[in-house]
């Protein structure tokens, strides 16, 4: 076990965001890069280990969606974005190209360290293992079939094309077949979100995931909506 501080890159064009940002995280102990663009955060990436990127959305030549499209082709570590953009299709995009949690502006530090820590938390136990010796499995619920550890779906019909995200959401809603799971349970059992406050965005993914069902050719019924309560998977006798 190692006592070396979490390094985390903050990316922002703002001065005020980045040095209230980087001085709140220095103090709780984390070590901390500041880059005002994407072509320097970029070069920080491919020259240093970081346990975390902290993105703004808005910068200026390289918006933060590009940016995190570049990290994600060499690079897995979490990313929280920060924006303005308060909309639920602006959380979705910034989700669906890599991003693992999306904080709107202005925000409260202790949100802000709070969902920090979450995010390295569950980095460091997938990388210790803690999630790939209970998930590492092949899951097959009425016709489909999961294999979590090469993350391909398929059914009787054939493969079925999933984002990560719309992979781990019907990984959650199978591993718990038949049994009604809240959009809170969703969010925490899917991606390991703790503090996440909206959950609109499940249901986004939902739809998305049905899409994808019925384009496979597989009944998008199967995801049932619980009016109230949540989602569930469907299980066929």
């Amino acid at each position: 076990m190692t006592d070396t501080p979490a390094h985390i890159l903050v990316v922002d064009d703002e001065p005020s965001i980045t040095e209230f940002v980087g001085y709140n995280l220095r103090k709780e102990g984390y070590e901390v890069s500041i880059a005002a663009d994407g072509a320097a955060a970029l070069e920080l990436v491919n020259s240093q280990h970081f346990d975390l990127v902290i993105m703004d959305v808005m910068l200026p030549n390289m918006d933060g969606y590009e940016v995190v499209r570049r990290i994600r082709a060499n690079y897995t570590m979490p990313v929280l974005f920060l924006s303005a953009r308060d909309t639920e299709l602006d959380k979705v995009v910034g989700l669906e190209i890599g991003g693992d949690d999306y904080l709107a502006k202005p925000f409260g530090v202790r949100e802000l360290i709070a969902r920090a820590k979450a995010l390295l938390r569950r980095s460091a136990s997938q990388e210790n293992g803690g999630l790939g010796d209970d998930f590492d499995e092949v899951i097959e619920v009425s016709g489909i079939k999961l294999d979590e550890g090469t993350h391909i779906a398929v059914s009787e019909k054939g493969p079925i094309e999933l984002t990560p995200r719309e992979f781990e959401l019907l990984a959650a809603l199978m591993r718990h077949a038949g049994k009604v799971l809240s959009r809170d349970q969703l969010l925490h059992d899917a991606w390991g979100w703790e503090y996440l406050v909206e959950t609109k965005t499940v249901d986004t993914h939902v739809k998305r995931l049905r899409d994808k069902l019925e384009a496979a050719k597989v009944d998008p019924g199967l995801i049932e909506t619980v009016r109230g309560y949540g989602y569930r998977f469907k299980v066929l006798t």
